[in-house]
Formats: structure tokens, sequence, C-alpha cells
């Protein structure tokens, strides 16, 4: 989703004042871009107002579209608020709302994943049953659900940007949409937010190889290994592709006392706690 507000703007150069559009990504990354059209002799505006345009565009854009994040209840953490989540989950998403059987409240499941999706955002696995229902519908918003299957998205990553499951799943969505670009722009956030997660690292690397992004894909295999989480499919996919390359080793220290005394490598982790 895209919304664009024209402005005309003053920006003297040269000599010149030219006309500026503004122009509003809301459902990716929310961010405003400004675009020099045509020379303009209508006014002279400073370049200020454009930033101050864009802004009140992306706050009428967010709240119109997807809604507030305000709730009557929550919006909680879906990753550490535990203890207030059972009182939604367990009268709005239990196990036949996931498998969208049925719902609790209402015959379908719709109205069910959007009360939870409210209370708790990030909420992976409401997030994937409602991709999956959009799916099973055959539409972009589906019955019961008071947003887009998008927009859930976007509030789930403006409610807490740091959380790199939502990122894949996000990702997972935009290619899924054949929105590549951005598909890849997610998990680069992902990645910038895993910090020294190898678990994470290692399924951003799995997501980067569904993208066909073999060299980040590596990068990511490389990482999880470094820290410590050396499972073998991601391995085993870059080589039947043909990218699979091994680490580069790192350079003996020539210092006979650190040689003597080295330092063990971790031991590979059999889990670790999702980001």
């Amino acid at each position: 989703m895209e919304t664009t507000a024209a402005i005309t703007l003053g920006k003297k150069h040269a000599n010149l004042i030219w006309l500026w559009r503004i122009t509003v990504k809301s459902a990716t990354f929310n961010r405003c871009e400004i675009h020099q059209l045509l020379p303009n002799r209508r006014s002279v505006a400073a370049l200020l107002l454009a930033a101050t345009a864009c802004v009140t565009a992306l706050a009428q854009s967010e709240a119109g579209i997807c809604g507030s994040l305000e709730n009557g209840y929550g919006p909680y953490d879906y990753r550490t608020d535990h203890a207030k989540l059972p009182i939604v989950t367990g009268a709005h998403f239990t196990a036949p709302v996931e498998a969208l059987v049925r719902g609790t409240t209402a015959t379908r499941p719709g109205g069910d994943i959007d009360y939870t999706l409210r209370a708790i955002p990030n909420h992976h696995r409401a997030l994937l049953s409602m991709i999956k229902l959009g799916e099973k519908e055959k539409t972009s918003k589906p019955s019961g659900s008071r947003y887009s299957v998008q927009c859930w998205l976007e509030r789930a990553v403006n409610f807490r940007p740091d959380d790199s499951i939502v990122r894949m799943i996000y990702s997972g969505f935009l290619s899924s949409a054949g929105n590549l670009n951005d598909a890849n722009k997610q998990l680069e956030f992902a990645t910038a937010y895993a910090k020294d997660n190898a678990f994470t690292h290692y399924n951003i690397g799995l997501h980067y190889f569904d993208l066909k992004n073999y060299d980040k894909a590596l990068s990511q295999a490389h990482k999880a290994i470094e820290l410590g989480f050396n499972h073998a499919d991601l391995r085993n996919q870059l080589t039947a592709a043909g990218k699979w390359k091994e680490p580069e080793t790192a350079p003996v220290p020539s210092n006979p006392a650190v040689m003597s005394n080295p330092v063990q490598a971790p031991a590979a982790a059999a889990s670790a706690p999702a980001n």
C-alpha cells in the first residue's frame, strides 16, 4: 500500500525553485521520500515543510489504514508479557482457531484472531494464522478481520520493530506476494536485531535461501556457526545449490603464549531462544 501527497514546496538553488512530491510508503517501512519533479516559480518555501508534511501524511495514513495500536487490553509483547497473554489466548486463540477450523466467539475464526492481534500485536502464531486465513479465503482482508493481512504485519513491526521473528514472517508474506525487494529488506532488519542469537541468524539464513539470496544465506550460516549453532540443513541446501563455502579459518596467533593456551571453540547449541 502506498499513499501519496502532492505538495508544492520551494527550494532555492541556482535561481530555481522546485516542485516536490512527498511519497508516503506506509505499509512497508514507514518512510517518506521527497522527489524533485519540475521547476516551479510560484512560491518559496523551506524544505523543512517537506519533512513536516511528510510526517503528518504518514501519521494520517497509518491511523486511517491500519488503525491505532491502542487497545482496551494491552497491547502486550508476545515475547515478554507472558502473564498477560493467557486471558486472551485462552478465550480467543484456541487450537481450533489457530487451525482455522472454527471461531470461539463466532462461526469463523477471523474475529478471534483479530482480537488476539489487537491485544498482542506481535503474536507470531496468530500472525501466521491470519496469513493462512487470507490465503484460504483468497482475500487480502479475511472475514471477521477489521484490517488487511498486511496491516496486521505492519502493526506488528510498528509495535516491536526489534522482533526478528515478526520480520521473518513479514518477509515470507512479501515474498509470496512477489515483493522480493521488500522481503529482503525485512530480513536485513531481522539480521540487525538478531545480535548474537545463533538460532535466529540460522533461521534468517533459511529465509534468505528461499529468496535465492545465496550470498546472504551463506553469510548467515557462517554467523550461526561462529556463534555455536552448526546445524546441517542450511549447509546442505547451499551445497546442493552449489553455493556453499567453508568459513574462513581464523589466523593462527604468532604469540607462543597464546598458542600454548588456545581458546576453545563454543559447543554447538541444541537450541536457542528466538529473538
